[in-house]
C-alpha cells in the first residue's frame, strides 16, 4: 500500500477505551511515545483493535502544529510528541519541519514561512509536535 500521509508511525496498541461511538486507541513506538487515536467504534470493530497488536498511525504534515515554548499552557490536543528538529526545507509559502523522536521516529509538518520565521525554527532545536487524536488513522495487516 502507498499512502499520501507523510507521518507513517509503526506501533503497538497499549490501550483501549471503549465508548459508545468512540474508541480511544494508544499506541506505543519504540521510542516509548504515546500517540493516542480517536476512531469510530465501527472502525475499531472493522480493524479488530486490541491491545497488544501492532498498527501504523497516519497524520497528514499539515494536520501537525509545532510549538517551541508551550509557555505554561495546556492543550486540549492529547497528541504532544518532544523532540528536535532536524530538517528546515522552505518553499515559497510553506515550510516543512522534521522532527526526530527518541526512538528514531521521524514527525514531519507542513507550517507558513511566517510560523517559521516566528517560532525562529532551526535544526538542532527542541520543538513539539502537536496534533489531535481525531487527526490520526490507523491501518492494520
Amino acid at each position: 500500500m502507498k499512502i499520501s500521509a507523510r507521518n507513517q508511525f509503526k506501533g503497538v496498541v497499549c490501550g483501549v477505551i471503549v465508548g459508545v461511538v468512540n474508541v480511544e486507541v494508544q499506541i506505543r513506538l519504540k521510542g516509548g511515545e504515546i500517540i493516542v487515536a480517536s476512531i469510530t467504534k465501527e472502525s475499531a470493530d472493522v480493524l479488530a483493535i486490541k491491545e497488544e497488536m501492532e498498527v501504523i498511525a497516519l497524520v497528514k504534515a499539515p494536520q501537525i502544529i509545532i510549538a517551541t515554548d508551550l509557555g505554561g499552557y495546556r492543550l486540549s490536543a492529547r497528541n504532544q510528541l518532544q523532540g528536535t528538529v532536524t530538517k528546515v526545507t522552505r518553499g515559497v509559502i510553506n515550510s516543512e519541519i522534521d522532527i526526530s523522536l527518541n526512538g528514531g521516529d521521524l514527525v514531519a509538518a507542513t507550517v507558513t514561512n511566517d510560523s517559521v520565521d516566528s517560532l525562529d525554527l532551526n535544526e538542532g532545536q527542541s520543538a513539539t509536535a502537536i496534533f489531535k487524536a481525531g487527526s490520526v488513522i490507523l491501518a492494520v495487516n
